[in-house]
């Protein structure tokens, strides 16, 4: 049985034992290790792909001036017409009727003027000689002239309808090709409504539909490489020579047309085809997709500071492109971004930088 002293002694060396636990320093926890690229911004300028089609600088609606059933159309979509073609008639029997009608006013008033030539040219004989008053003289004079007046009248109103009976045909106005049609025969059209659309021969447009943010600064050099969709290798070059000042209520887009100069073969009217436009380069940033986080709702990037401390940082996406993002605001240049190891970080939190995992982000690489 142990003694007095024994346990004395054991109970002296657990207690030694117990005191050189607590004064062992305690381990540090390990710090998150994240890969960093050094924040350098430049010029960048975006480049748009447009989609347009080739159309006549001139285009014209082609209607009739009177209205009536249509009788005959003689052209289709795709036609080439000539300047003074016949392209579509009307029904010609109710203006044609307003002619009779015209014709015979002309007749009975050519009559009536003949009546009252020889009656005043009696008046004349007889008046010298004191067989006749001068009031009947001036009675038969002032009846001369309103004949007369009325002649005129009727052979213009003939004249007027005999113009009428000439708009039943529609005629092209100048050559070129019918690019639609909005009619057909034995449909009621009234006067003006378009009949055809002609595209005049001459010169050509590309003619595109671009977002207004696009344009928000005007281009500066306005000449633009135009080429075929279907057949990138048929090109041709082009100036802007229009932008619309009106946002269409439809698309919210802008249209643009651009002078071509001249059409290769293959290229014709009412072709698709594409165009490359850079938008005036700006200062910005691109990252990697991989160091896009978000603050509440807002875009953000972690941030490492000079004490090796990560933050949560707001920036502005100025665009998304394929694996990168454009900064537009919200990193001047310098600072330290985390792109790859901040799913885990949290504000304040000290990071491990791993070396050698970054390269100039103008080349917008990735870890």
């Amino acid at each position: 049985m142990a003694g007095p002293g024994l346990k004395r002694v054991v109970g002296l060396g657990f207690l030694a034992l117990l005191t050189a636990c607590g004064e062992k320093p305690q381990v540090e926890k390990e710090r998150p290790r994240v890969f960093v690229q050094e924040v350098k911004s430049a010029d960048y300028a975006a480049s748009v792909t447009l989609t347009g089609d080739v159309q006549a600088r001139v285009q014209t609606e082609l209607s009739f001036r009177v209205a009536g059933k249509i009788i005959q159309r003689t052209v289709d979509v795709g036609d080439r017409v000539s300047a003074r073609q016949v392209l579509a008639r009307l029904d010609p029997k109710d203006l044609q009727t307003s002619v009779d009608s015209a014709q015979a006013q002309v007749v009975a008033e050519q009559a009536r003027v003949k009546q009252t030539a020889a009656a005043f040219v009696r008046q004349q004989k007889l008046l010298p000689k004191g067989y006749t008053s001068q009031s009947e003289y001036d009675s038969a004079q002032a009846a001369l002239r309103s004949s007369q007046s009325a002649l005129a009248a009727a052979q213009a109103q003939l004249a007027n309808a005999r113009e009428q009976l000439s708009y039943t045909a529609l005629i092209a106005d100048a050559p070129g090709v019918i690019t639609a049609r909005q009619a057909e025969v034995g449909q009621v059209v009234q006067a003006t409504v378009p009949i055809f659309s002609l595209a005049r021969d001459g010169e050509r447009d590309a003619v595109f539909n671009v977002y207004e943010s696009l344009l928000a600064e005007p281009p500066k050099d306005k000449s633009v490489v135009v080429s075929l969709l279907e057949n990138p290798a048929i090109k041709t070059t082009g100036t802007v020579r229009e932008i619309t000042p009106a946002v269409s209520a439809q698309t919210g887009t802008v249209q643009v047309k651009v002078s071509l100069n001249g059409l290769p073969e293959g290229m014709q009217l009412g072709s698709v085809v594409s165009a490359t436009a850079k938008t005036p380069g700006k200062s910005a940033v691109e990252l990697p997709w991989s160091a896009l986080t978000k603050n509440l709702s807002d875009p953000a990037v972690w941030l490492v500071d000079d004490e090796g401390k990560a933050q949560l940082h707001t920036v502005t996406v100025g665009r998304y492109l394929i694996g990168n993002v454009v900064i537009s605001a919200g990193l001047k240049g310098g600072e330290k971004v985390v792109i790859a190891g901040g799913q885990l970080l949290h504000p304040g939190v000290k990071v491990e930088i791993a070396e050698n995992t970054y390269k100039d982000l103008g080349a917008g690489a990735q870890p």
